[in-house]
Protein backbone atom coordinates (compact mmCIF):
# COMPACT_ATOMS: atom_id res chain seq x y z
CA UNK A 1 0.00 0.00 0.00
CA UNK A 2 1.18 3.56 -0.63
CA UNK A 3 0.07 6.85 0.89
CA UNK A 4 -1.10 9.76 -1.24
CA UNK A 5 -0.59 13.42 -0.28
CA UNK A 6 -4.23 13.50 0.85
CA UNK A 7 -3.48 10.77 3.36
CA UNK A 8 -5.42 8.02 1.58
CA UNK A 9 -3.82 4.71 0.71
CA UNK A 10 -3.95 3.08 -2.66
CA UNK A 11 -2.81 -0.42 -3.62
CA UNK A 12 0.14 -1.02 -5.92
CA UNK A 13 -1.48 -2.50 -9.00
CA UNK A 14 0.11 -5.50 -10.66
CA UNK A 15 0.80 -3.44 -13.78
CA UNK A 16 2.96 -1.03 -11.79
CA UNK A 17 6.75 -1.46 -11.56
CA UNK A 18 8.17 -3.49 -8.71
CA UNK A 19 8.68 -1.15 -5.77
CA UNK A 20 12.19 0.30 -5.79
CA UNK A 21 14.44 1.91 -3.21
CA UNK A 22 15.47 5.31 -4.56
CA UNK A 23 18.08 7.44 -2.79
CA UNK A 24 18.33 11.22 -3.22
CA UNK A 25 21.34 13.31 -2.23
CA UNK A 26 20.67 17.02 -2.90
CA UNK A 27 22.83 20.01 -2.12
CA UNK A 28 21.79 21.41 1.25
CA UNK A 29 20.32 24.65 -0.15
CA UNK A 30 16.55 24.98 -0.51
CA UNK A 31 16.56 25.06 -4.32
CA UNK A 32 18.06 21.62 -5.02
CA UNK A 33 16.39 20.04 -1.99
CA UNK A 34 12.93 21.31 -2.94
CA UNK A 35 13.49 20.17 -6.51
CA UNK A 36 14.29 16.66 -5.27
CA UNK A 37 11.32 16.69 -2.89
CA UNK A 38 9.03 17.29 -5.87
CA UNK A 39 10.42 14.32 -7.78
CA UNK A 40 10.55 12.10 -4.73
CA UNK A 41 6.91 12.76 -3.87
CA UNK A 42 5.83 11.55 -7.32
CA UNK A 43 7.93 8.39 -6.92
CA UNK A 44 6.65 7.84 -3.38
CA UNK A 45 3.09 7.89 -4.68
CA UNK A 46 4.04 5.21 -7.19
CA UNK A 47 4.91 2.92 -4.29
CA UNK A 48 8.66 3.35 -4.13
CA UNK A 49 10.71 3.71 -0.96
CA UNK A 50 12.46 7.07 -0.84
CA UNK A 51 15.67 7.54 1.12
CA UNK A 52 16.82 11.13 1.55
CA UNK A 53 20.44 11.54 2.53
CA UNK A 54 20.41 15.15 3.69
CA UNK A 55 22.76 17.55 5.42
CA UNK A 56 22.04 17.51 9.14
CA UNK A 57 20.26 20.87 9.36
CA UNK A 58 17.37 19.22 7.49
CA UNK A 59 16.54 16.99 10.44
CA UNK A 60 12.80 16.45 10.76
CA UNK A 61 12.03 18.31 7.51
CA UNK A 62 11.87 15.32 5.15
CA UNK A 63 10.33 12.49 7.16
CA UNK A 64 6.89 14.20 7.19
CA UNK A 65 6.74 13.61 3.43
CA UNK A 66 7.02 9.87 4.02
CA UNK A 67 10.73 9.73 3.16
CA UNK A 68 13.42 7.93 5.15
CA UNK A 69 15.75 10.59 6.56
CA UNK A 70 19.45 9.81 6.78
CA UNK A 71 21.36 12.81 8.08
CA UNK A 72 24.87 13.70 6.99
CA UNK A 73 27.37 16.19 8.43
CA UNK A 74 29.51 18.07 5.91
CA UNK A 75 32.00 19.13 8.57
CA UNK A 76 32.79 18.36 12.19
CA UNK A 77 29.83 19.72 14.23
CA UNK A 78 30.76 22.53 16.57
CA UNK A 79 30.87 21.52 20.22
CA UNK A 80 27.55 22.31 21.89
CA UNK A 81 25.91 23.25 18.59
CA UNK A 82 22.11 23.25 18.73
CA UNK A 83 19.55 22.62 16.02
CA UNK A 84 20.04 24.74 12.89
CA UNK A 85 17.57 25.94 10.31
CA UNK A 86 17.44 23.83 7.16
CA UNK A 87 20.18 24.91 4.78
CA UNK A 88 21.95 26.89 7.51
CA UNK A 89 25.36 25.73 6.22
CA UNK A 90 24.94 27.69 2.98
CA UNK A 91 22.92 30.56 4.47
CA UNK A 92 25.81 31.39 6.80
CA UNK A 93 28.39 30.91 4.05
CA UNK A 94 26.53 33.25 1.68
CA UNK A 95 25.96 35.89 4.37
CA UNK A 96 29.68 36.01 5.10
CA UNK A 97 30.57 36.16 1.41
CA UNK A 98 27.95 38.73 0.30
CA UNK A 99 30.47 41.57 -0.30
CA UNK A 100 31.94 39.52 -3.15
CA UNK A 101 28.65 39.73 -5.06
CA UNK A 102 29.31 43.39 -5.82
CA UNK A 103 32.28 42.42 -8.01
CA UNK A 104 32.16 41.64 -11.75
CA UNK A 105 31.62 37.95 -12.43
CA UNK A 106 35.15 37.43 -13.72
CA UNK A 107 36.52 38.68 -10.37
CA UNK A 108 34.11 36.43 -8.47
CA UNK A 109 35.81 33.37 -9.96
CA UNK A 110 38.67 33.64 -7.49
CA UNK A 111 36.86 35.26 -4.57
CA UNK A 112 33.56 33.33 -4.57
CA UNK A 113 33.19 30.55 -7.17
CA UNK A 114 36.45 28.78 -6.31
CA UNK A 115 35.91 28.96 -2.50
CA UNK A 116 32.36 27.65 -2.99
CA UNK A 117 33.63 24.67 -4.96
CA UNK A 118 36.29 24.13 -2.31
CA UNK A 119 33.68 24.13 0.46
CA UNK A 120 31.67 21.54 -1.44
CA UNK A 121 34.77 19.42 -2.04
CA UNK A 122 35.71 19.59 1.63
CA UNK A 123 32.20 18.44 2.48
CA UNK A 124 32.40 15.55 0.01
CA UNK A 125 35.63 14.35 1.58
CA UNK A 126 34.33 14.65 5.13
CA UNK A 127 31.08 12.76 4.53
CA UNK A 128 32.45 10.02 2.26
CA UNK A 129 32.35 7.34 5.04
CA UNK A 130 28.84 8.34 6.11
CA UNK A 131 27.47 8.21 2.56
CA UNK A 132 29.03 4.78 2.06
CA UNK A 133 27.33 3.66 5.25
CA UNK A 134 23.93 4.89 4.07
CA UNK A 135 24.27 3.24 0.67
CA UNK A 136 25.31 -0.07 2.28
CA UNK A 137 22.38 0.09 4.71
CA UNK A 138 19.63 0.73 2.15
CA UNK A 139 21.09 -0.86 -1.01
CA UNK A 140 19.24 1.52 -3.35
CA UNK A 141 18.19 0.52 -6.86
CA UNK A 142 19.09 3.99 -8.12
CA UNK A 143 20.96 6.94 -6.61
CA UNK A 144 20.12 10.52 -7.59
CA UNK A 145 22.43 13.45 -6.91
CA UNK A 146 21.49 17.10 -7.39
CA UNK A 147 24.71 18.98 -6.74
CA UNK A 148 27.64 20.52 -8.61
CA UNK A 149 30.44 18.28 -7.31
CA UNK A 150 30.60 14.50 -7.25
CA UNK A 151 30.36 12.58 -3.99
CA UNK A 152 32.25 9.42 -5.01
CA UNK A 153 30.44 7.12 -2.56
CA UNK A 154 27.41 7.48 -4.82
CA UNK A 155 29.03 6.16 -8.01
CA UNK A 156 31.06 3.29 -6.55
CA UNK A 157 28.23 1.30 -4.93
CA UNK A 158 27.14 -0.67 -7.99
CA UNK A 159 23.78 1.11 -8.15
CA UNK A 160 23.04 3.23 -11.25
CA UNK A 161 23.67 6.95 -10.80
CA UNK A 162 21.40 9.74 -12.05
CA UNK A 163 22.69 13.30 -12.19
CA UNK A 164 20.35 16.29 -11.90
CA UNK A 165 21.33 19.76 -13.05
CA UNK A 166 18.92 22.06 -11.27
CA UNK A 167 21.11 25.10 -11.94
CA UNK A 168 21.14 26.76 -15.34
CA UNK A 169 21.91 24.29 -18.16
CA UNK A 170 25.10 26.23 -18.89
CA UNK A 171 26.56 24.05 -16.13
CA UNK A 172 26.89 21.62 -19.06
CA UNK A 173 29.52 23.50 -21.01
CA UNK A 174 30.14 23.84 -24.73
CA UNK A 175 32.25 25.98 -27.07
CA UNK A 176 29.24 27.76 -28.55
CA UNK A 177 27.46 28.81 -25.35
CA UNK A 178 28.58 31.38 -22.77
CA UNK A 179 30.77 30.06 -19.94
CA UNK A 180 28.90 29.23 -16.72
CA UNK A 181 28.65 31.83 -13.92
CA UNK A 182 29.64 34.63 -16.30
CA UNK A 183 26.31 36.20 -17.24
CA UNK A 184 27.83 37.02 -20.61
CA UNK A 185 25.51 37.42 -23.62
CA UNK A 186 24.93 34.55 -26.04
CA UNK A 187 25.29 36.79 -29.08
CA UNK A 188 28.61 38.41 -28.15
CA UNK A 189 31.65 36.16 -27.65
CA UNK A 190 34.02 39.03 -27.01
CA UNK A 191 34.69 38.19 -23.34
CA UNK A 192 34.16 34.42 -23.35
CA UNK A 193 37.81 33.42 -23.82
CA UNK A 194 39.10 35.78 -21.13
CA UNK A 195 36.57 34.41 -18.68
CA UNK A 196 37.46 30.79 -19.48
CA UNK A 197 41.16 31.58 -19.07
CA UNK A 198 40.51 33.06 -15.65
CA UNK A 199 38.40 30.03 -14.67
CA UNK A 200 41.32 27.77 -15.60
CA UNK A 201 43.76 29.91 -13.62
CA UNK A 202 41.62 30.00 -10.47
CA UNK A 203 40.32 26.41 -10.56
CA UNK A 204 43.00 24.21 -12.17
CA UNK A 205 44.93 23.24 -9.03
CA UNK A 206 41.78 22.56 -7.01
CA UNK A 207 40.23 20.49 -9.80
CA UNK A 208 43.39 18.41 -10.25
CA UNK A 209 43.56 17.58 -6.55
CA UNK A 210 39.85 16.75 -6.44
CA UNK A 211 40.06 14.55 -9.54
CA UNK A 212 42.94 12.60 -8.00
CA UNK A 213 40.94 12.09 -4.80
CA UNK A 214 37.84 10.99 -6.75
CA UNK A 215 39.88 8.31 -8.50
CA UNK A 216 41.46 7.23 -5.22
CA UNK A 217 37.92 6.51 -3.97
CA UNK A 218 37.37 4.12 -6.88
CA UNK A 219 35.48 6.45 -9.23
CA UNK A 220 36.36 7.26 -12.83
CA UNK A 221 38.37 10.33 -13.78
CA UNK A 222 36.37 13.49 -14.41
CA UNK A 223 36.46 15.50 -17.60
CA UNK A 224 38.93 18.36 -17.66
CA UNK A 225 37.90 21.16 -15.26
CA UNK A 226 34.50 19.53 -14.59
CA UNK A 227 33.38 18.45 -11.15
CA UNK A 228 30.54 16.06 -12.06
CA UNK A 229 30.71 12.92 -14.24
CA UNK A 230 29.31 12.67 -17.75
CA UNK A 231 29.14 8.87 -17.83
CA UNK A 232 25.95 8.18 -15.91
CA UNK A 233 22.86 6.02 -16.17
CA UNK A 234 20.89 9.17 -16.98
CA UNK A 235 21.11 12.96 -16.75
CA UNK A 236 18.26 15.34 -15.98
CA UNK A 237 18.19 19.11 -16.22
CA UNK A 238 15.51 21.68 -15.44
CA UNK A 239 14.89 24.40 -18.04
CA UNK A 240 11.99 25.12 -20.41
CA UNK A 241 12.47 24.46 -24.09
CA UNK A 242 11.60 28.08 -24.89
CA UNK A 243 14.71 29.27 -23.01
CA UNK A 244 17.09 26.37 -23.68
CA UNK A 245 20.43 26.43 -25.51
CA UNK A 246 20.03 23.21 -27.50
CA UNK A 247 20.61 24.81 -30.91
CA UNK A 248 24.01 26.06 -29.74
CA UNK A 249 24.90 23.14 -27.48
CA UNK A 250 23.18 19.86 -28.43
CA UNK A 251 23.02 17.13 -25.77
CA UNK A 252 23.28 13.38 -26.32
CA UNK A 253 20.51 10.91 -25.58
CA UNK A 254 21.59 10.37 -21.97
CA UNK A 255 20.06 13.77 -21.21
CA UNK A 256 16.37 14.45 -20.56
CA UNK A 257 14.94 17.93 -20.12
CA UNK A 258 12.40 18.66 -17.41
CA UNK A 259 10.82 21.84 -18.73
CA UNK A 260 9.91 22.66 -15.16
CA UNK A 261 9.93 20.93 -11.81
CA UNK A 262 7.15 22.49 -9.78
CA UNK A 263 6.74 20.49 -6.60
CA UNK A 264 3.20 19.60 -5.55
CA UNK A 265 3.96 19.50 -1.83
CA UNK A 266 3.66 23.24 -1.07
CA UNK A 267 0.72 24.22 1.13
CA UNK A 268 -2.06 26.31 -0.37
CA UNK A 269 -1.73 30.10 -0.15
CA UNK A 270 -4.70 32.31 0.58
CA UNK A 271 -4.20 35.91 -0.53
CA UNK A 272 -4.30 38.26 2.48
CA UNK A 273 -6.97 40.94 2.19
CA UNK A 274 -4.27 43.65 2.29
CA UNK A 275 -3.14 42.62 -1.19
CA UNK A 276 -6.25 40.87 -2.51
CA UNK A 277 -8.27 44.09 -2.41
CA UNK A 278 -6.22 46.42 -4.57
CA UNK A 279 -6.93 49.91 -5.89
CA UNK A 280 -7.77 50.15 -9.58
CA UNK A 281 -4.63 50.25 -11.69
CA UNK A 282 -2.42 48.46 -9.18
CA UNK A 283 -0.93 45.01 -9.74
CA UNK A 284 0.32 42.24 -7.48
CA UNK A 285 4.06 41.49 -7.48
CA UNK A 286 6.09 38.76 -5.78
CA UNK A 287 9.54 39.67 -4.44
CA UNK A 288 12.05 37.00 -3.44
CA UNK A 289 15.84 36.85 -3.39
CA UNK A 290 15.69 33.20 -2.38
CA UNK A 291 16.70 31.55 0.85
CA UNK A 292 20.33 32.59 0.34
CA UNK A 293 20.03 36.01 -1.32
CA UNK A 294 17.61 37.09 1.39
CA UNK A 295 20.51 36.95 3.85
CA UNK A 296 21.69 40.29 2.39
CA UNK A 297 19.55 42.48 4.64
CA UNK A 298 20.78 45.80 3.23
CA UNK A 299 19.80 44.81 -0.31
CA UNK A 300 16.44 43.38 0.74
CA UNK A 301 15.58 46.53 2.69
CA UNK A 302 16.49 48.78 -0.22
CA UNK A 303 14.23 46.82 -2.57
CA UNK A 304 11.40 47.02 -0.07
CA UNK A 305 11.88 50.75 0.43
CA UNK A 306 11.95 51.52 -3.31
CA UNK A 307 8.96 49.32 -4.16
CA UNK A 308 7.08 50.74 -1.19
CA UNK A 309 6.81 54.04 -3.07
CA UNK A 310 4.75 52.51 -5.92
CA UNK A 311 1.00 52.04 -6.24
CA UNK A 312 1.30 48.26 -6.54
CA UNK A 313 0.93 45.58 -3.88
CA UNK A 314 3.67 43.09 -3.00
CA UNK A 315 4.08 39.65 -1.45
CA UNK A 316 7.60 39.43 -0.02
CA UNK A 317 9.56 36.31 0.85
CA UNK A 318 11.80 37.89 3.49
CA UNK A 319 14.35 35.10 3.86
CA UNK A 320 16.46 33.97 6.81
CA UNK A 321 16.90 37.49 8.25
CA UNK A 322 13.16 38.19 8.23
CA UNK A 323 13.08 39.87 11.63
CA UNK A 324 15.53 42.53 10.38
CA UNK A 325 13.46 43.57 7.34
CA UNK A 326 10.66 46.13 7.72
CA UNK A 327 7.97 45.89 5.05
CA UNK A 328 6.17 48.91 3.59
CA UNK A 329 2.42 49.47 3.98
CA UNK A 330 1.70 48.04 0.50
CA UNK A 331 3.32 44.69 1.35
CA UNK A 332 2.71 41.43 3.15
CA UNK A 333 5.30 38.74 3.69
CA UNK A 334 6.94 36.09 5.79
CA UNK A 335 10.31 34.42 6.26
CA UNK A 336 9.25 31.63 3.91
CA UNK A 337 6.29 31.30 1.57
CA UNK A 338 4.88 28.42 -0.50
CA UNK A 339 6.34 29.93 -3.66
CA UNK A 340 4.70 27.59 -6.17
CA UNK A 341 1.31 28.54 -4.74
CA UNK A 342 2.09 32.28 -4.60
CA UNK A 343 3.35 32.83 -8.17
CA UNK A 344 0.03 31.89 -9.87
CA UNK A 345 -1.65 34.80 -8.02
CA UNK A 346 0.75 37.53 -9.12
CA UNK A 347 1.31 39.61 -12.26
CA UNK A 348 5.11 39.93 -12.04
CA UNK A 349 8.03 38.30 -10.19
CA UNK A 350 11.13 40.14 -8.94
CA UNK A 351 13.83 37.57 -8.27
CA UNK A 352 17.50 36.85 -7.73
CA UNK A 353 17.44 34.52 -10.73
CA UNK A 354 17.74 31.19 -8.95
CA UNK A 355 16.90 28.37 -11.32
CA UNK A 356 13.91 27.17 -9.33
CA UNK A 357 12.33 30.62 -9.22
CA UNK A 358 13.03 31.35 -12.88
CA UNK A 359 11.65 28.06 -14.17
CA UNK A 360 8.66 28.18 -11.81
CA UNK A 361 7.86 31.71 -12.98
CA UNK A 362 7.96 30.64 -16.63
CA UNK A 363 5.91 27.55 -15.73
CA UNK A 364 3.13 29.91 -14.63
CA UNK A 365 3.69 32.33 -17.52
CA UNK A 366 4.78 35.47 -15.66
CA UNK A 367 7.36 38.15 -16.60
CA UNK A 368 10.49 38.62 -14.49
CA UNK A 369 12.79 41.30 -13.17
CA UNK A 370 16.06 39.64 -12.21
CA UNK A 371 18.75 41.01 -9.88
CA UNK A 372 21.44 38.32 -9.84
CA UNK A 373 23.78 37.76 -6.91
CA UNK A 374 25.91 34.68 -7.53
CA UNK A 375 26.46 31.37 -9.33
CA UNK A 376 24.04 30.64 -12.18
CA UNK A 377 21.82 33.60 -11.35
CA UNK A 378 23.81 35.80 -13.74
CA UNK A 379 23.25 33.53 -16.72
CA UNK A 380 19.56 33.13 -15.86
CA UNK A 381 19.21 36.91 -15.63
CA UNK A 382 20.98 37.35 -18.96
CA UNK A 383 18.86 34.67 -20.61
CA UNK A 384 15.59 36.21 -19.43
CA UNK A 385 16.72 39.62 -20.67
CA UNK A 386 18.08 38.53 -24.05
CA UNK A 387 14.95 36.46 -24.80
CA UNK A 388 12.72 39.39 -23.87
CA UNK A 389 10.95 37.51 -21.05
CA UNK A 390 11.82 40.26 -18.58
CA UNK A 391 14.56 42.64 -17.48
CA UNK A 392 18.00 42.18 -15.94
CA UNK A 393 19.08 44.93 -13.55
CA UNK A 394 22.39 45.64 -11.85
CA UNK A 395 21.73 44.28 -8.37
CA UNK A 396 23.72 46.82 -6.40
CA UNK A 397 23.86 49.79 -8.78
CA UNK A 398 20.31 50.12 -10.11
CA UNK A 399 18.71 53.54 -9.79
CA UNK A 400 15.36 53.71 -8.03
CA UNK A 401 13.54 54.71 -11.21
CA UNK A 402 15.17 51.83 -13.13
CA UNK A 403 13.45 49.36 -10.84
CA UNK A 404 10.10 51.13 -10.62
CA UNK A 405 10.20 51.86 -14.36
CA UNK A 406 10.86 48.19 -15.17
CA UNK A 407 7.92 47.18 -12.97
CA UNK A 408 5.53 49.55 -14.73
CA UNK A 409 6.86 48.74 -18.21
CA UNK A 410 6.49 44.97 -17.83
CA UNK A 411 3.06 45.25 -16.25
CA UNK A 412 1.89 47.46 -19.14
CA UNK A 413 3.26 45.13 -21.86
CA UNK A 414 0.13 43.14 -22.61
CA UNK A 415 1.71 41.52 -25.69
CA UNK A 416 4.55 40.08 -23.56
CA UNK A 417 2.18 38.95 -20.83
CA UNK A 418 -0.02 37.17 -23.39
CA UNK A 419 3.04 35.53 -24.96
CA UNK A 420 4.31 34.33 -21.57
CA UNK A 421 0.87 33.02 -20.66
CA UNK A 422 0.95 30.86 -23.81
CA UNK A 423 4.47 29.67 -22.97
CA UNK A 424 3.35 28.80 -19.45
CA UNK A 425 0.46 26.72 -20.78
CA UNK A 426 2.86 24.80 -23.03
CA UNK A 427 5.36 24.21 -20.22
CA UNK A 428 2.69 22.94 -17.84
CA UNK A 429 1.44 20.61 -20.56
CA UNK A 430 4.85 18.97 -20.85
CA UNK A 431 4.71 18.03 -17.12
CA UNK A 432 8.43 18.06 -16.42
CA UNK A 433 8.04 16.68 -12.91
CA UNK A 434 6.70 13.39 -14.23
CA UNK A 435 9.21 13.33 -17.08
CA UNK A 436 11.98 13.35 -14.47
CA UNK A 437 10.26 10.79 -12.26
CA UNK A 438 9.82 8.49 -15.27
CA UNK A 439 13.54 8.65 -16.09
CA UNK A 440 14.58 7.82 -12.52
CA UNK A 441 12.03 5.01 -12.28
CA UNK A 442 13.10 3.50 -15.61
CA UNK A 443 16.76 3.45 -14.53
CA UNK A 444 15.83 1.67 -11.31
CA UNK A 445 13.56 -0.87 -13.00
CA UNK A 446 16.22 -1.72 -15.59
CA UNK A 447 18.81 -2.18 -12.86
CA UNK A 448 16.52 -4.39 -10.82
CA UNK A 449 15.86 -6.56 -13.89
CA UNK A 450 19.57 -6.82 -14.68
CA UNK A 451 20.44 -8.21 -11.25
CA UNK A 452 17.38 -10.42 -10.85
Amino acid sequence: MTRSPAGKYRPIMSSEPTPLTIMFWPESAYGPTNQCIGLAAILRDRGHTIVFAAESSWTGKLAPFGFIEELVDLAQPAEGAGEEDAGAFWTEFIAETAPEFRKPTIEQLGSFIQPTYQALIDGAKYCQPRLREIVAKHRPDVIVEDNVVLFPALVTSGAPFVRIVSCSPLEVTGPDVPPPFSGLPSADRGQWDAYRTEFDRTHRAMWSEFNEWVQAQGADSLRDLEFMPHTTAANLYVYPAEADYLDARPLDDTWARMDSSVRETDEEYRLPTEVADRPEGSALVYLSLGSLGGADVELMQRLVDVLGTTRHRYIVSKGPQADRITLADNMVGAQMLPQTKVIPHVDLVISHGGNNTVTETLHFGKPLIVLPLFWDQYENAQRIDELGFGVRLDTYKFADDELTGAVDRLLADTELRDRLAEIGTAIRGRDGLRVGADVIEKVGVQHRASVA
